[in-house]
């Protein structure tokens, strides 16, 4: 069945690059203009349901964000329900079709929504965030459709928001949607494409640190002389951040995933990403608090509030009687759990068979993706989730520009997710 397939995806190959391409130019119109040429493909593959969602109102398991990070107002998942003939296993695959928000000058050498193809890169605003993963699995269903093949297993399609927590695919699983394995579709940022799957991802949490000082007992416009009678709170801070990298030492030696000390030597880190305090403009003038920030990645099976309950007890722990006087305020600004697809899953097995089929070679299992949405199933409804996507690069939301997509290589991954379909849900 899977040579049939692939016959079938090159047979149809300008349809299936082209539909890509489609949904580049349509991003020129926004989320919703892309969300409805998915629709119009897709129409007569399944039930097409449109799901309209807040993010605030979406109940996460293990996972929290600021408000004021996420977007807020109304959003819109659509989902597409094949139903199969009965008895077989179901599968949830799924994308997200919101990109970056357009930026002028956009700094590209190619227009962004043209959805140039040029030396086996396709250009476009999005491509390889996550358009091809939406076009991948509307295109992937099409062919099995195509092929005749009668699936004993449900396959549902959910091309759902994700960006700046928008939370698509959790607020569908909130609501019911279930099977019994996912499929996340996402070009690799990793340089691998379909040589690698992602089976793993870290969870992180993001935190801020407030240190109040006591300023010198002087009207004085310039208190400098006074400065032995304050109580400095960028020179606290420095005792927080020595209390912080004595934690991140001690878990460095305690938490030990095979996975990540195999691939880089380390399970965990904290890492400190900003400080704040005063004014530069203003050095004669004493600083009143200094803001520490940064993230901590841990592996699973650790939870968020072990993390945080560390984090807040190395803290409280300072010795300084200032700072036991003053405890140091931690506001928790954003928070993800990990979660992990067992090698020995079948869901992996027939990933890995589709893959070495198409490309010649088994997949590898990058354990180096932090946050990553394949999270979502696992941990909000138990599902097992495995990620998978083609070549891209210079992604946008990395700062970069000419965001493309192989296309060889997406045309491959059209190949691999039809044929998973077909082996998982027959």
């Amino acid at each position: 069945m899977s040579a049939r397939l692939d016959t079938l995806v090159e047979a149809r190959r300008e349809a299936v690059i082209g539909f890509l391409r489609h949904l580049v130019q349509a991003g020129r119109g926004g989320e919703s203009a892309v969300q409805a040429e998915l629709a119009a493909r897709a129409a007569n593959l399944g039930t097409l349901e449109n799901v309209v969602y807040h993010p605030a109102d979406v109940v996460m398991r293990q996972e929290f964000a600021d408000p004021a990070a996420m977007d807020s107002g109304e959003r819109s998942a659509i989902l597409l329900r094949r139903p199969g003939q009965g008895g077989g296993r179901s599968l949830v695959i799924f994308a997200h079709p919101d990109s970056e928000p357009f930026r002028t000058p956009h700094g590209w050498s190619h227009d962004p929504f043209a959805a140039t193809i040029t030396a086996g890169r396709l250009y476009g605003w999005g491509v390889a965030d996550d358009l091809a993963g939406v076009a991948c699995m509307v295109e992937a269903l099409d062919v099995v459709a195509a092929s005749g093949l009668v699936l004993a297993g449900d396959v549902t399609l959910a091309s759902t928001p994700s960006k700046r927590h928008a939370r698509g695919v959790c607020a569908l699983l909130g609501k019911g949607l279930s099977a019994d394995a996912a499929l996340y579709l996402h070009p690799a940022e990793s340089g691998q494409g379909m040589r690698e799957v992602k089976t793993f991802t870290s969870g992180q949490v993001a935190f801020e640190i407030a240190v109040e000082g006591l300023p010198p007992p002087t009207t004085e416009p310039l208190p400098a002389a006074f400065a032995h009678q304050a109580v400095n709170p960028i020179e606290k801070a420095f005792l927080v951040h020595e209390a912080l990298r004595a934690l991140d030492r001690r878990r460095g030696e305690a938490i030990r995933h095979p996975a990540l000390q195999a691939a880089i030597g380390r399970s965990t880190n904290l890492m400190l990403s900003h400080i704040a305090s005063g004014a530069p403009g203003q050095l004669s003038r004493p600083a009143a608090t200094c803001t520490l920030g940064g993230v901590l990645a841990f592996p699973p099976p650790e939870t968020l509030e072990q993390v945080q309950a560390q984090i807040a007890r190395a803290i409280r722990d300072t010795a300084d009687p200032w700072l036991t006087q003053h405890p140091p305020r931690i506001v928790w600004r954003a928070g993800t759990t990990g979660a992990e697809l067992p090698s020995a899953h079948p869901l992996f097995a027939h990933a890995s068979a589709a893959i070495a089929e198409v490309t010649g070679s088994g997949p590898a299992a990058n354990a180096l993706h932090t946050g990553s949405d394949i999270r979502h199933p696992m941990v909000q409804r138990g599902i097992p989730t495995l990620g998978l996507g083609p070549l891209g690069g210079d992604l946008t939301q990395n700062g970069r520009n000419d965001e493309w997509v192989d296309v060889e290589d997406y045309v491959r991954s059209v190949k691999v997710v039809a044929s998973l379909i077909a082996a998982w849900c027959a």
